[in-house]
């Protein structure tokens, strides 16, 4: 599960203060050396970096589980009680060229469960590469920036974890290609609004069997076929020289895909659709020079096929300027 939020300004705004994401993939920003604002940079805003800029980040998240959607149904499972995954995510952002920036980002997952015989697994999960360009940085009835990106992205499994263990694997196996096109539109108040809308297609996953029965039909094979995945993000907030905190919602709708069969584990091509809201708190440390704190939240309010999860976050991002 998952999910995040985002960033703005222009090079030469001294309000450039910065967001990030709530998300597990989050990797943000920062630099108050001087009292003088950076921007942010994360998988999922619109921001860019300025040339040989480089952010690094380390972000733990804790979400949790006790009821779930098997298909529309709502329900919970005494023999798993609460579902726990802990994530350790790394990431990295450079600035190529005013319009380019890199990307990457790669979490460590534990999962467990509170109850039952079910043992979790733990490991590196996918690595997840990006490259955002600015295509529109324009300005609005003198007050206002506007910006507009084209993002592309691939997500590559980086160990031989197992897929075929709903819900205790730590992800899916499968590889993906991600297109996106990102806004951002902040006023010089520093209140703005961003969002995205993304696709990603997904590669067919190999099992670790010959035979396997989802959306009521019987399969004679090992591999599964992976339906592709459509993800929207809305986010409204407000940022200054020291905080900013942005507040939204994302939705996920996955293109293909059966439910999970009446008292049944998850199936690793299940629809897995749900609508999240999240919040985040981002400070600027004002003795620590290229340094931010990062809190956030997130809680699944409606899904299909997905935990009804609460999620809390926390991190820190470094600055290193040329």
């Amino acid at each position: 599960m998952r999910p995040n939020t985002k960033t703005n300004h222009d090079a030469t705004a001294p309000r450039r203060a910065a967001r990030g994401a709530a998300t597990f993939a989050s990797a943000a920003v920062i630099a108050l050396s001087v009292a003088t604002p950076i921007s942010a940079q994360t998988l999922e805003d619109a921001e860019m970096l300025q040339p040989r800029e480089m952010h690094t980040t380390a972000m733990y998240g804790r979400d949790t589980w006790d009821q779930y959607w098997e298909g529309s149904l709502k329900r919970a499972n005494g023999n798993i009680g609460t579902v726990t995954t802990r994530t350790v995510t790394g990431s990295i952002a450079y600035g190529v060229s005013s319009k380019l920036t890199l990307l990457a980002s790669l979490p460590y997952v534990t999962t467990e469960a509170s109850q039952g015989v079910l043992h979790g697994q733990s490991g590196r999960q996918d690595l997840t590469l990006m490259a955002k360009y600015r295509v529109v940085n324009a300005m609005i009835a003198d007050r206002a920036r506007l910006k507009l990106l084209a993002v592309g992205g691939a997500g590559l499994p980086t160990a031989d974890y197992t897929p075929d263990f709903l819900p205790m694997s730590i992800g899916l196996h499968s590889r993906r290609v991600i297109g996106r096109g990102a806004m951002h539109l902040q006023d010089r108040t520093g209140w703005f609004v961003d969002g995205y809308a993304e696709r990603d297609w997904r590669s067919n996953v190999t099992l670790d069997r010959s035979t396997y029965f989802t959306d009521g039909q019987y399969v004679a094979s090992s591999e599964v076929v992976m339906p592709d995945v459509a993800q929207y993000r809305g986010t409204i907030g407000f940022q200054n020289a020291r905080w900013c905190i942005p507040i939204g919602l994302t939705e996920q709708r996955t293109l293909g895909g059966g439910d999970i069969r009446r008292q049944d584990m998850p199936f690793v091509s299940n629809r897995m659709d749900y609508t999240m809201g999240h919040a985040e708190v981002m400070y600027f440390l004002p003795r620590l020079s290229g340094l931010r704190l990062d809190l956030g939240a997130m809680h699944t309010f409606r899904g299909r096929n997905v935990g009804q999860s609460t999620t809390i976050m926390t991190g820190l991002t470094y600055a290193l300027h040329p």
